[in-house]
Parts: C-alpha cells; sequence; structure tokens
C-alpha cells in the first residue's frame, strides 16, 4: 500500500472567529473534549479573548496538549476552539471521515506522543504530525469504509443511549 504525508491530504486551519459569535454548544477547547476519543461536551465558558481558531463543518479537533489522552472530534457543526485545539481540513483527494478515522487509530496519537515537546504538559509538534504517513487509496474504498465505520459508530452511539437510560 501507497501512503502520502498528512500535509500532502490536509491543512491546518488557521482562520479566526470572534468569540461574542459563539455559544457553549459550539466552543471547544482542550476542557471540553473527552480522552479516549470519547467527542466533546459543552463549554463551560467562553474564552476571555476577542477571537479563537475557527473550525468548520467536516474538520478534523486534536487536542495538542497532552495527546496521550487521545482527544479528537470530527465536528458536526461550525464554531471556535481554542489554540491548543488543531483543526485539520482534508482537501479533495480524501474523504474527511475517512481521515478523521486514519487520525483516530491508536498509532496516531502513539506518534504524536512520541514526537511531543515539553514535559509538563507535552504538546504535539504540528511539524512532525503533518508527516504522519495516511494510506493513498482510491476515494471510492475510502467512502466504502467510512460506510462500514459509520454504521459501527451509529449503533456504538445507540447502545449507549440505551445504556444510559437503563442505568437512570
Amino acid at each position: 500500500m501507497n501512503f502520502k504525508n498528512l500535509s500532502e491530504v490536509s491543512d491546518y486551519v488557521n482562520e479566526r472567529v470572534k468569540v461574542e459569535n459563539l455559544t457553549v454548544e459550539n466552543y471547544i477547547s482542550t476542557e471540553n473534549m473527552l480522552p479516549n476519543k470519547g467527542g466533546i461536551d459543552k463549554a463551560i465558558k467562553l474564552p476571555a479573548a476577542k477571537t479563537t481558531s475557527l473550525y468548520s463543518k467536516g474538520d478534523i479537533l486534536l487536542s495538542n496538549i497532552r495527546t496521550y489522552f487521545k482527544k479528537i472530534w470530527y465536528a458536526e457543526k461550525d464554531g471556535g476552539c481554542s489554540n491548543d485545539v488543531l483543526v485539520v481540513r482534508a482537501r479533495g483527494e480524501i474523504e474527511p471521515k475517512f481521515l478523521y478515522y486514519v487520525l483516530s487509530n491508536d498509532k496516531f496519537f502513539e506518534y504524536s506522543s512520541a514526537t511531543s515537546k515539553g514535559t509538563k504538559m507535552p504538546r504535539g509538534d504540528k511539524s512532525a504530525i503533518m508527516q504522519y504517513q495516511i494510506p493513498d487509496m482510491p476515494l471510492e474504498d475510502q467512502r466504502t469504509i467510512v460506510s462500514v465505520l459509520s454504521a459501527l459508530d451509529d449503533r456504538i452511539a445507540e447502545n449507549k443511549k440505551i445504556n444510559h437510560h437503563l442505568v437512570a
């Protein structure tokens, strides 16, 4: 199988959004990203800054602090996020959700942790992350993989809802 660097199929998003246009529902920080690929919770508060990083539906958000916590989210809406969250946007030659599944793999988090800088609050090395190897396969194959994995994710989410109601 052939591979490409992450930088060949995606970019970091550097656009900004005014905090006054955000809510606790669409603001993402490392605090409301859940560990172990658990998605997100509602933010407790908005930042004091005037602007923050922008993300759009279909972007991939990665916590860049202590990457071994495996905080990742596939954006289902538009919003803003803290500077400690990396926003990765797929380019046309890769299915965004396929890229999300590749980056959700433990091998990515192991790579990101191994290339992190710092000891107390290690941060992912943004340039090293962009060197991560992504499988290079036809879009149709990517879509097939996404279809299977998304169906499994939907089933898991449904089971979590059922379990939550059983506990309540």
